[in-house]
C-alpha cells in the first residue's frame, strides 16, 4: 500500500507521498489546512497543539508532514531510513500510520 517500489519497507519518502495524498483528501473544505475534525481519530488534541507552532488550531500540509517525519524516526530505532513489518506494528509504527491512512 505505501511501499511503492516493492522493497518490502516503507521509507521516509514513501510515508510523505501517502501522507500528502491524505492530506488532500482530509481536506474537505479545500482550505489547505486541517482542523481538529478533519483530523480526527489522527491527532489527539494534545497532539494537535504539539504540531502546530503557530497555535492557530490548524495543520498546513507542510506542518503535518513534519509530524509524519517525527513519527518516522520514532518508529525507526535502527536508524536505517526504513520501516520493516515488525517496525510498522510497533506502538510507534502504528501512530505513524495513523496518519497515513
Amino acid at each position: 500500500m505505501f511501499d511503492t517500489d516493492n522493497d518490502g519497507t516503507v521509507d521516509l519518502a514513501e510515508a510523505k507521498k501517502a501522507a500528502s495524498a491524505l492530506f488532500d483528501k482530509l481536506d474537505r473544505d479545500h482550505d489547505g489546512t486541517l482542523d481538529k475534525r478533519e483530523l480526527a481519530r489522527r491527532l489527539t488534541q494534545t497532539e494537535l497543539a504539539a504540531a502546530d507552532p503557530d497555535h492557530d488550531g490548524t495543520l498546513t500540509k507542510d506542518e503535518y508532514l513534519a509530524v509524519v517525519e517525527q513519527r518516522f524516526s520514532a518508529a525507526d530505532p535502527d536508524h536505517d531510513g526504513t520501516l520493516d513489518a515488525k517496525e510498522l506494528n510497533s506502538k510507534a509504527g502504528q501512530s505513524l500510520l495513523r496518519l497515513l491512512k
